[in-house]
């Protein structure tokens, strides 16, 4: 690959930026657990505790980071807060991640 062909995998400063906020907010386990929880569908915080294993507290520190740095989103229904993923995006950078570092039980 030539040196100049490196430069067009993200080309503009705003798009890096934006990338790095994005994968920075994603690199603590539990939050990249929290969106394979939620992966397409919308889910209740007690569902997502329920998922990854920890305390409702836990989860809602990581919860609210995640939808401070616009990685997910959350509606309220009377008592019950959902989140969903925000960008369809960020599932398919879940979905590659999960094919490059998750073990494969078929082979």
């Amino acid at each position: 690959m030539a040196q100049t062909e490196n430069y067009d995998l993200i080309a503009h400063d705003e798009d890096i930026e934006r990338a790095a906020y994005a994968l920075k907010a994603m690199s603590h386990p539990l939050r990249l657990k929290i969106l394979c929880a939620v992966g397409e569908e919308e889910l209740a915080v007690q569902d997502i505790v329920n998922f990854v294993g920890t305390t409702q507290s836990n989860v809602s520190q990581h919860l609210a980071k995640l939808r401070d740095k616009n990685i997910l989103a959350s509606r309220r229904d009377a008592n019950r807060i959902y989140y969903r993923v925000k960008d369809e995006r960020t599932l398919r950078l879940v979905e590659m991640m999960r094919d490059v570092f998750c073990s494969n039980e078929l082979n």
